[in-house]
């Protein structure tokens, strides 16, 4: 099982696979926003690692983040695209706590949407 810890938060142990934006709110209790309910669209899901970032990313995460200008910010992912499968430290910076919006986003579904075609960062 892999361990999320999240920084000064605490350590938790994950189902492998599990969607890291799931994750967050599941086991690590954060307040993670996810407006477009996972789908790769908003970008409100950011974290950023600390340590642990996978190598590979989704087409469509790739695609968000260059669309924003985001792409170039050192370990900035999406945590609505990426799975559990080892152990990271990520920093979340983006939480409803302070966003002025009414609620974090529709609970994302358990797979990974849109359906991920694989590339590297």
């Amino acid at each position: 099982m892999p361990k999320l810890t999240v920084e000064g938060g605490s350590t938790v142990d994950v189902p492998q696979g599990k969607r890291l934006v799931n994750a967050l709110t599941d086991e690590a209790k954060i307040d993670q926003l996810h407006a477009c309910g996972g789908n790769a669209r908003c970008t409100t899901c950011r974290v950023q690692f600390v340590s642990g970032e996978p190598t590979k990313m989704t087409q469509a995460e790739k695609q968000v983040l260059t669309e924003r200008g985001l792409i170039g910010q050192a370990s900035l992912r999406l945590s609505c695209q990426i799975q559990c499968e080892q152990d990271m430290t990520v920093r979340a910076i983006s939480r409803l706590a302070g966003s002025g919006r009414k609620d974090a986003g529709a609970r994302p579904t358990d797979d990974i949407t849109p359906p991920p075609v694989w590339t590297m960062k």
